[in-house]
C-alpha cells in the first residue's frame, strides 16, 4: 500500500466545509506541496469561498460532485464539523471516496467527521484532547497521541499536530528521508516558550480555564455525536437484518 518514489503522480484531496480550522490543514499543506509528483485538491461542496473559524478564506477547486481520483483522504477539523457530522451528503462523499483512498487521514477534529462516516470503527486513532471522549462514543478506540498509524488510517491530534501528521504521511508515502528533507527546509524544529501545550503539562489554573471555556461548546457536541451514534447503531442492525434476510 506504500507509495514510493516510482509512482508517476499521487492525488491527495483535503476536504473544507464552512468554520474549519485552517492550521488542520494549511500546516499539513505546506508539508504536501513539498512531495513530488503530488497533485493537491481542496475539495468542498461548491467552489464558492469557504471562510475558516477564524475569518480567513479559502478557494476550493474542485466539487464533492467532480472529484478526482484520490490515493490520500484528508479531513481537517474545527467548529464547523458539528454540522457536516449531521449531512447525509457530505458523509457519503467521505465514503464514497474511502473505498478508492489508499489512506483515510485526518488532523484534530476531523477525526470525528470520519467516525460518523463510519470510516473510523475498528482503527486506533486520535483527535483534539477536548474530542478523545467524543470519538470514543463514536466506538473508536482512542489513544492520546500526537499521530496515529493503524494501517491505512492515520490521525493527527489537535491543530499544530497537523505538521507533525503531514510528515508522517510524507514518510508513509515516500520515504523517512524525503519527510526529513522537508522538515528541515520548513525548518520545523518546535521549542514552544511553554511547557503548556497538553492537558499532561498544563498548569492546573490553565487547564481550569481551558476547559471551563469549551465546556459549552463540547456539551453541545456531544449532543451531536450521541444522535450520530444512534444513526450508526439504527444503521448497524439494519444492515445486520438485511444479511440475516439474504
Amino acid at each position: 500500500m506504500t507509495v514510493n518514489e516510482q509512482v508517476s503522480s499521487l492525488s491527495i484531496g483535503i476536504v473544507l466545509f464552512p468554520n474549519v480550522t485552517q492550521l488542520d490543514f494549511t500546516g499539513p499543506y505546506e508539508v504536501f506541496a513539498k512531495l513530488p509528483n503530488t497533485q493537491l485538491y481542496l475539495l468542498a461542496q461548491t467552489l464558492e469561498p469557504i471562510q475558516s473559524d477564524c475569518g480567513l478564506t479559502f478557494l476550493p477547486d474542485t466539487t464533492f460532485a467532480q472529484p478526482p481520483a484520490l490515493d490520500v483522504l484528508f479531513v481537517p477539523g474545527g467548529p464547523g464539523i458539528n454540522a457536516k457530522m449531521e449531512d447525509p451528503k457530505f458523509l457519503d462523499f467521505l465514503k464514497t471516496q474511502a473505498k478508492q483512498a489508499r489512506y483515510i487521514t485526518s488532523v484534530c477534529t476531523g477525526s470525528l467527521l470520519l467516525a460518523a462516516a463510519g470510516l473510523l470503527q475498528g482503527y486506533r486513532a486520535t483527535t483534539h484532547w477536548r474530542s478523545l471522549d467524543l470519538l470514543e462514543m463514536l466506538g473508536v478506540e482512542t489513544v492520546s497521541e500526537r499521530v496515529v498509524i493503524d494501517h491505512n488510517r492515520i490521525t493527527g491530534g489537535g491543530v499544530t499536530a497537523g505538521i507533525d501528521f503531514g510528515l508522517a504521511l510524507a514518510a508513509e508515502l515516500f520515504g523517512e528521508a524525503m519527510a526529513q528533507a522537508i522538515q528541515l527546509g520548513i525548518e520545523y524544529n518546535p521549542q514552544p516558550p511553554f511547557n503548556s501545550g497538553s492537558p499532561q503539562t498544563a498548569p492546573a489554573a490553565v487547564l481550569t480555564q481551558v476547559t471551563a471555556a469549551s465546556q459549552n461548546v463540547q456539551e453541545i457536541r456531544r449532543q451531536i455525536v450521541q444522535r450520530v451514534v444512534t444513526q450508526l447503531q439504527t444503521a448497524n442492525i439494519s444492515k445486520a437484518v438485511e444479511n440475516l434476510a439474504s
